[in-house]
């Protein structure tokens, strides 16, 4: 009789036991929290909460949700190649839609980009959208040469997260503190970084639908 399930019993009791030991012990909201956003909205370089919060107030949570979307990217890698893709050539429908919708996917990524500060938007919805651009053109059969697979895929995928540690560094050495920007110059530091953010969330989440590390196919 094999005994592995019943051994994962008390696992999920003793994980169940911690998961409601956690929710039961969250603290209550600070109740003055929207307030302190609300009279701190004029430093934050963004007119939409958000953003702000996103970008500026919290900036490491976005960070770190950089870092583990390329950690989850080498997860992926490490395994093992991309594997073989032996498609035929799109149907009609298929190459005539990816012909109209791929442009106006990236233009509707570069509107968001630079909506995000006042509206709606950001670098993760942008870069969903062009990680989406980049799913279609792998379904009509683009593949990735060996120009680009190498050190520009990997400089494009770091982009993000190197722009948030550069920038991060840089308000270090002004005396500042680490992600504080200079309330004058915060909107552009903040587009900065979602421009280059966006180019490495969509060029990742297309990575990803690969299922291993690019070959380099011509």
């Amino acid at each position: 009789m094999d005994t592995r399930p019943w051994l994962l019993l008390p696992l999920l009791l003793v994980l169940g036991v911690v998961l409601s030991y956690a929710v039961l012990s969250i603290p209550d909201p600070a109740q003055e929290l929207p307030t302190m956003l609300t009279d701190n909205m004029t430093i934050s370089g963004a007119h939409n909460p958000v953003s702000a919060v996103l970008l500026n107030f919290r900036g490491y949570d976005t960070l770190l949700e950089m870092g583990v979307l390329l950690a989850a990217l080498l997860g992926v890698w490490s395994l093992d190649e991309m594997p073989t893709y032996r498609g035929s050539a799109p149907d009609q429908i298929l190459d005539i839609m990816s012909r109209q919708l791929i442009p106006v996917f990236i233009l509707v990524a570069g509107y968001l980009v630079w909506a995000g500060a006042d509206a709606p938007g950001g670098a993760f919805q942008a870069g969903a959208l062009l990680g989406a651009a980049g799913v279609l053109l792998r379904l009509c059969g683009w593949r990735v040469n060996n120009r680009y697979s190498g050190l520009p895929l990997r400089v494009l995928l770091v982009l993000g997260l190197a722009m948030f540690v550069m920038v991060g560094t840089g308000a270090l050495l002004i005396g500042s503190e680490f992600l504080r920007y200079p309330p004058t110059v915060a909107s552009e530091l903040m587009l900065i970084i979602e421009s280059a953010a966006t180019l490495s969330i969509g060029a990742t989440l297309a990575a990803l639908f690969l299922g291993g590390r690019p070959k380099g196919e011509e």
